[in-house]
């Protein structure tokens, strides 16, 4: 079967020719086509179709069973995840990555293999902001930033506001 992406398209706006392109959207490279002339995009049909359904799973909330095995836990899996795994890349193998992100959260990351993962380092960055309120007055206004990949650029900043009396 040929792909409608290897004929000549034309811009429904401007009918000039589309170039080929690749979109990148949380991780995800979507085949494209982009008019250079006035900047419309077409992306192709399976691609979105698999993105949407991405986001699909990514929104939804899995209630899963921790269980004791052995000396150890383990939670189950919902089908639909590892299958959206396995259509992607055939990345499911016996071993999965398992990091502690935050209190009360935790990571799993599925790799190709073992060499793979130890090149792959997670990145977290955070960003927080706090205000306190004295009287119902703004007192200290706190912005915080956190980047696990780039602890110099981690920084802590404190506004003080100056019209709020002491008492």
């Amino acid at each position: 079967m040929t792909d409608i992406f290897d004929n000549t398209i034309l811009c429904k706006d401007c009918n000039t020719k589309m170039q080929k392109a690749s979109i990148e959207r949380n991780g995800f490279l979507l085949r494209a086509l982009v008019c250079k002339k006035c900047g419309e995009k077409i992306i192709h049909p399976s691609d979105q179709q698999e993105y949407n359904r991405y986001v699909g799973l990514k929104n939804k909330e899995f209630k899963v069973k921790m269980r004791m095995v052995g000396n150890s836990y383990a939670v189950s899996i919902p089908r639909e995840i590892v299958s959206f795994f396995e259509a992607q890349k055939n990345m499911m193998d016996n071993m999965v990555r398992l990091c502690f992100q935050d209190m009360g959260r935790l990571s799993l990351n599925f790799g190709k293999d073992s060499v793979q993962e130890e090149k792959t380092v997670s990145r977290v960055v955070k960003a927080r902001e706090y205000k306190v309120l004295k009287n119902n007055k703004p007192v200290l206004h706190i912005k915080q930033f956190a980047d696990s990949a780039n602890p110099k650029n981690n920084k802590t900043q404190v506004f003080k506001n100056t019209d709020v009396e002491e008492e």
